[in-house]
């Protein structure tokens, strides 16, 4: 399983501009649910922490494989999202990785070599 998460600062010059932005991202995404080939969960979370550090909208989806995920990239609705929420955001930060493996011993070497 690929998990996919999507963090985005978005635009507004007032809170409420902010909001109903926050609200537009949260709202196109949930449309997505069931309707994407190989997406077993989506979920996305809107930031009440208000820390200055803090992205204000993470998405949050597992794939079945990299396949499903790299179609989903180009899948009609996922780019009809992309269209519609436009120059919301400011930022967006991302980070796929395969959710249902431990860690190799390659990488526990480099993390503990890297702590060292």
């Amino acid at each position: 399983m690929i998990r996919h998460i999507v963090m985005w600062r978005v635009r507004g010059d007032t809170p409420a501009e902010r909001l109903s932005a926050l609200n537009r991202v949260k709202t196109s995404f949930e449309g997505l649910r069931g309707r994407i080939p190989g997406m077993s969960h989506l979920e996305v979370g809107l930031d009440h922490s208000q820390v200055d550090y803090a992205c204000d909208a993470v998405l949050v989806t597992d794939f079945d494989s990299q396949e499903a995920l790299e179609a989903y990239a180009l899948h009609p609705e996922h780019l009809r999202v992309r269209q519609e929420l436009g120059d919301l955001r400011t930022a967006r930060f991302q980070v796929d990785y395969q959710a249902d493996a431990g860690v190799s011993a390659e990488r526990k070497a480099e993390f503990v070599h890297a702590k060292a």
